[in-house]
Parts: C-alpha cells; sequence; structure tokens
C-alpha cells in the first residue's frame, strides 16, 4: 500500500504551495492522519522557521512538531557534497521520513524550492528523493514568463527525467498560465502524456501573486507609522506619487501601494482621501521614501481618519524602493488565512484532486476523524449550493466568515443591515469581499418588507396582531431574515451572534413550525474528538425534557447523524447504567430508551448508560456486556440542559475538541443558533451545517 505522494517542481516561484495545501485537504478528508515532510529546507537565521511547514502544521493542526517534518538543511547538503557524502544525507532523509510514515496513514513531500539560483543539481536531487523514497510524483512547471512551447517542452523533459529513474509520474501541472490560454495548453499537454496522468492547468490568481503590505514592511525593514492593524492588505498594482495630485488620483487602481517621497503631503492625504471615496478605488497602504516624516499638523490630521491604511517609512529612496517591491516574491504564511483559502479553493477548482487521491489510495479508514469529518461537510455542501442569510451583518465575526465562505464558492450569502454601514466595516477589516456577489438587505428598504409584513399579519393575525404591529416586527432582522426562508427567498438563517438563543428561535417556532411528527425542537453538536466524532444533544435548547421529548430527541439526533455520515449508536445517559439505579431522574431516562424502542425498533440504543460506560470499551464490556452500544456510542443523550450544556463546554474546553453548532433540529427548514462568545470559526462551520441541511437531508 502506498503512503506517500511526492510534490516536484524545476524552478523557483512555481507554486508548490497551492498544490500541497489542496491534496492535504483532500487526503484529510480520505484517511484519518495525514503528514507533512520536507526533505531540504532553506537556512534560516536563529528563531525563524520554514513557512511552508509552518502553514501546513498549524492551519491542517498537523500532529507533528517541527523538527519532525524536515529532513536537513541545504547547508547540510552542501557540507556532504563537498566531503563526497551525498548518500549520508538520503540516510538522514530516509530515516526522517520513515518516522513520520510510522505516525500517519499518509505523508505529502513537497520537494525543494530552488532558491539558490543557477543550482543545477537541484532537480537530480528531488528526482532522487522520490526515487528512494518510492514514491510517486506530482510535477509543477509555472508558465510565467515562458512560450506555450517552453513550457511544454520543459514538462515533458521533467517527466522523462522522473521516469527514466523509475519515478512514476501520476500527475503534471502547469501553474499561473494566462487565462485565455488554458485551454490550448491543456490540449497541447494531453498530447503528450499517458493518458494515466492527470493533467492540471491553473491560470494566475492575482491574490497570490501579489504580496501583502507585511511582507513588503519586512523586505524593505520599513517602520509602521499607522495602520498596523491592516497590514495583512493585499497589494495590487504599485506606483511612485511624483505628479501633482490631480494627475496622480488617474493612476490608481484597485489595492494600489502608492511610493512617495515623505514630504508630500498631498499625494499622502489625497490618497488617503481617495481610499474613503465611492469615486476611487482603495488603496492598500503607502510608503513614505527616504526616512521623511510628515510634519505633525499631518501627522494629527491623518490620525483623526475614521479610515486608514498601513503607512510606512522607509531609510531608501524611492527610485530603490519601487525597484526592490517589484521583486518581492509573495509567499504564503500560517497567518495568511486569505491566501491559504484561496489556494485550497483554486486548486480544487482547476485541479481533479479526488482523481490523484484515489490513485493513491487503496484503503477506506472505518473511524470518522475531526478532518474527514469537516471534508465531508465542505463536500455535502458543495453538492447543492444554497443561500444563507445571515441578518447580523455588520458584525466582524460574520463579515470575516462571509469572507472565508465566499473563498472557497459553496454557499450564497445574505446579510442584513445598513449597506453602508456593512462596506464600511468590510474596508475598516481589510476583509477581500466581493461585495458584488454578497446580497445585501436593509429590512425596511426592501421591496419584500410590506410583502413580508402582510404575511406575518396573515399567519399572526388570531394572536391579535394588526398591520402596525407586523410592519414592526419585520423590520427586525430575525424576523425579516426568518420570513425570508418562509417565502422562499433564502434556504436557511445563521443568527445569535448578537442575539439571544429566544430573539433567534422565536420567529421560526411562530411560522416555520415543526417537521409533521415533531413536537420539540432539539438542537445537536457534532463533538469533533481526536479520534472520532460525536453527536450530543440537547445540550442548548429544552432545560427539563420529559420522557417523550427525551424519546424525541434521541430519534432527531440519530436522524442528523446517520445524515451527516455517522452511524448512530444511541446512548441515552445518566447517573446509572441498566438497571441498577433508582430515582425520578434514571426513571425518565429508562422511559425515553423504552418509547424510542417502541417507534423506531431499527436503532441501535442503550440507555440508562453512563458517560464512561457509553464512550470506553473496557468499562462498557464490564459494566454492560451484552450490549450493543456500550463502549461505542456516537449519539449521546443528555438527560436534561444543565448536564449537556456544561458536559459539552467541559469537554471542548480539557480535550481541545472542536465542537461544530448547535444544530437545530425539528424545524420544517434550517435555523441556527450561534452563542454571543462564538468564534469566526463557529460562524463559518455553523453556516455550512445549515446549507446542508437546507438540502434536505
Amino acid at each position: 500500500m502506498n503512503k506517500g505522494i511526492y510534490i516536484a517542481t524545476m524552478e523557483e516561484n512555481s507554486g508548490k504551495s497551492l498544490i500541497s495545501l489542496g491534496l492535504m485537504q483532500t487526503l484529510l478528508g480520505k484517511t484519518a492522519k495525514v503528514g507533512y515532510f520536507r526533505p531540504i529546507i532553506d537556512d534560516f537565521p536563529e528563531g525563524v522557521k520554514d513557512n511552508h511547514i509552518e502553514t501546513i502544521l498549524t492551519h491542517f493542526d498537523v500532529s507533528a512538531s517541527y523538527e519532525e517534518c524536515y529532513g536537513v538543511s541545504r547547508k547540510k547538503v552542501l557540507e556532504k557534497r563537498n566531503e563526497g557524502n551525498e548518500g549520508e544525507v538520503l540516510d538522514i532523509i530516509i530515516q526522517k521520513y520513515k518516522a513520520l510514515e510510522d505516525q500517519f496513514d499518509f505523508v505529502l513531500v513537497e520537494g525543494t524550492d530552488f532558491s539558490v539560483k543557477g543550482n543545477v543539481f537541484e532537480f537530480d536531487t528531488n528526482v532522487s528523493i522520490a526515487k528512494n523514497l518510492g514514491l510517486p510524483t506530482i510535477i509543477i512547471c509555472s508558465g510565467k514568463g515562458k512560450t506555450q512551447s517552453e513550457l511544454v517542452s520543459a514538462l515533458n523533459f521533467a517527466y522523462t527525467s522522473f521516469i527514466h529513474k523509475d519515478v512514476k509520474v501520476i500527475g503534471i501541472v502547469a501553474n499561473k498560465i494566462e487565462e485565455e490560454h488554458i485551454n490550448y495548453v491543456k490540449f497541447d499537454l494531453k498530447k503528450i502524456f499517458p493518458k494515466e496522468v492527470e493533467i492540471a492547468v491553473i491560470p494566475l490568481i492575482n491574490i497570490l501573486q501579489n504580496p501583502t503590505v507585511k511582507e513588503i514592511v519586512k523586505e524593505l525593514k520599513g517602520k509602521v507609522l499607522f495602520g498596523e492593524e491592516h497590514l495583512d492588505n493585499q497589494t495590487g498594482s504599485f506606483g511612485v506619487g511624483a505628479m501633482q495630485l490631480r494627475n496622480y488620483l488617474t493612476h490608481l487602481s484597485d489595492n494600489s501601494l502608492v511610493i512617495t517621497p515623505g514630504d508630500r503631503a498631498d499625494i499622502i492625504l489625497g490618497a488617503l482621501q481617495a481610499h474613503t471615496s465611492a469615486n476611487y478605488p482603495n488603496i492598500s497602504g503607502i510608503i513614505l521614501t527616504g526616512g521623511l516624516i510628515p510634519e505633525d499638523s499631518i501627522l494629527r490630521l491623518i490620525d483623526g481618519l475614521s479610515q486608514i491604511v498601513p503607512i510606512i517609512s522607509v531609510k531608501q529612496g524611492t527610485f530603490g524602493v519601487t525597484n526592490k517591491v517589484g521583486g518581492i516574491k509573495s509567499k504564503i504564511y500560517k497567518d495568511s488565512k486569505e491566501k491559504i483559502i484561496t489556494s485550497i479553493a483554486t486548486s480544487e477548482k482547476y485541479m481533479n484532486l479526488d482523481g490523484l487521491t484515489e490513485k493513491l489510495i487503496n484503503f477506506k479508514a472505518h473511524a470518522v476523524t475531526p478532518k474527514m469529518f469537516q471534508y465531508s461537510l465542505y463536500r455535502a455542501a458543495q453538492k447543492s449550493r444554497k443561500r444563507i442569510v445571515l441578518p447580523e451583518g455588520s458584525d466582524d465575526r460574520i463579515l470575516t466568515a462571509t469572507s472565508r465562505l465566499l473563498a472557497l464558492d459553496v454557499v450564497d450569502i445574505i446579510l442584513l443591515g445598513n449597506e453602508e454601514k456593512i462596506k464600511t466595516k468590510v474596508s475598516t477589516l481589510g476583509l477581500p469581499i466581493d461585495l458584488n456577489k454578497v446580497n445585501i438587505i436593509e429590512p425596511i428598504k426592501s421591496d419584500k418588507y410590506l410583502e413580508y409584513a402582510e404575511t406575518f399579519y396573515e399567519l399572526r393575525k388570531h394572536k391579535n396582531i394588526n398591520m402596525d404591529m407586523a410592519k414592526d416586527v419585520m423590520a427586525d432582522v430575525s424576523y425579516f431574515g426568518t420570513m425570508m426562508i418562509h417565502k422562499g427567498d433564502a434556504d436557511g438563517m445563521v443568527s445569535g451572534a448578537a442575539h439571544t438563543t429566544q430573539h433567534t428561535i422565536r420567529p421560526a417556532l411562530q411560522f416555520i413550525k415543526t417537521k409533521p411528527g415533531v413536537s420539540v425542537v432539539s438542537s445537536v453538536f457534532f463533538m469533533c474528538l481526536e479520534d472520532r466524532v460525536s453527536v450530543f444533544g440537547d445540550c442548548a435548547i429544552n432545560p427539563n425534557p420529559t420522557a417523550e421529548q427525551l424519546a424525541e430527541i434521541a430519534i432527531s439526533s440519530a436522524e442528523s447523524s446517520a445524515a451527516f455520515g455517522i452511524e448512530p449508536k444511541i446512548a441515552m445517559l445518566s447517573y446509572s447504567s441498566g438497571t441498577s439505579g433508582k430515582g425520578e431522574d434514571v426513571d425518565r431516562v429508562r422511559e425515553a430508551t423504552e418509547i424510542v424502542r417502541s417507534k423506531r425498533p431499527d436503532l441501535k440504543i442503550e440507555g440508562p448508560i453512563q458517560y464512561d460506560a457509553a464512550v470506553d470499551t473496557t468499562v462498557g464490556k464490564s459494566k454492560m456486556p451484552d450490549s450493543e452500544v456500550a463502549g461505542q456510542a456516537t449519539v449521546l443523550i443528555f438527560p436534561d440542559l444543565n448536564t449537556g450544556n456544561n458536559t459539552y463546554k467541559a469537554v471542548q474546553r480539557e480535550t481541545g475538541a472542536l465542537a461544530i453548532g448547535p444544530m437545530l433540529q425539528g424545524l420544517n427548514k434550517p435555523v441556527n443558533d450561534l452563542s454571543r462568545g462564538c468564534t469566526i470559526d463557529d460562524v463559518f462551520n455553523t453556516v455550512i451545517l445549515t446549507a446542508i441541511q437546507a438540502q434536505g437531508i
């Protein structure tokens, strides 16, 4: 069984990171544990680490140390080559790779960077490493600066070199191709390579080509005067502000980086004003050259502006700075969230990653791990695109999650709130959101406002609601968002970042209503533990459910579990297991268990049962040896909200588990509630869950 893949290139800046990120995402959805390894890394000053390794380890939470993830430094390679001991380098690389292979089900190996120009040995070194590790290979080549003929010839040469060394090549990637040439390049490549080799042609992606302001500051050793919180701004074009302001403004384009002497207050203030103006594009930052700082009066004026971009002072002259900025190569670091997400989305779009991984992995993991579960959510959301309304449209967390969701291109987002306020927030946060792809609606200004109010009036007039009251209610974002779902103008809603649970759920209970045969709305959390995913219910809604309600919660939770690919084995939790316990609380759990068995004899269920007996195989066999659930429960139903809420939070905090949810179940259409302390990841995951629910699972 093959346990690894080698990603190789034949030049610097080919875009290996994009391929590595996409493959890691896909591999983690198909197998439990994926490791990452770089045979040779560059030499770095003390305290500085290889950004490729740091990015992969951090983003995918790979359980390996930095030192385990590389073989040797470039300095070590040169030393051993000069000594005539190149074989010793290979020995170290193989030893460290095999150690990782023992820890992981699969290992992604990324070749060298070609950071030393003119190193004729580097390509052959990659071929040798791939051969000695016995790994199939994907070859990447950049089309930037090459004719089509040169690109095809280079890839053919690389392919032949690997094949002649008995290295199996399973994929060829032509990267950084002009959009209009993609089909022509693909046609030529398919003519010369065997059918079993996967061919991918990827276009130039601006966000991946251009450096952030932070990268430029680092390269220029600049001093940040203003806007440090926006250093992650992505740059577009750059130009020198040397002409008069009226002429310079005409040269601004999206995300322009302004380079100007520090005493040009007119250019500085003009560029900042253009950034806030609806008539000019946003700028990404301003570089002040020559070590010149604006006068105090100008600095005070800048400091008082409501919108700011990074303003950097550098000692070098304008000409030297401009040349240096033009030569900065963009990289992906562990905190480059937008670049990471864009890389994954790009590789998903232009590469047959499933086809590649099927060639690599010939086994099926039985356990549903957190990464596999999250990957399955993403894939499921892709199957049928849904419209999700977010009532708290100006919340920082909502907008940041929206940015990530749009980058992955899996859902359509509707934001409720004041359009100008939302646009200002997006600009202030420096988020790369294309607002043309987001539907922003202010309820009272919507052309649906009166229609929604009339519908609400008809639905609730038996409750003494009049038309004026209905209009007031429809001005509320939670009610408006819920009505969008009721009327078919949205497929699901996620709220609660700034509202109470009751405020989110009440409108749904009033006119979304529960599914046929369901009398109680409940919730589940998907608890992503280290080696499995468990379903916890109900941890958010029902304080003291009756036996009938507990049974209904258990059935709904089992259905949710099955719908999300987790085989339901239900544990009805209590303070005792089996028949040993006495008392009202344990009797209620016992009764609920019997109700489930009566209504759904197809479900595997055990109760009452203690938590340890439910999840620990040894304890389960000891306490309930004849149970098909004890020790292997996947759906854990808590007897009341106090127990459930405290338990899920304790498990989350003490084990580091990812808690995805709560996901509400029992409603006719999906409405999900966030906590007011939710994170960006909580928003992101809950929107994905909601989109999947909206598919009718």
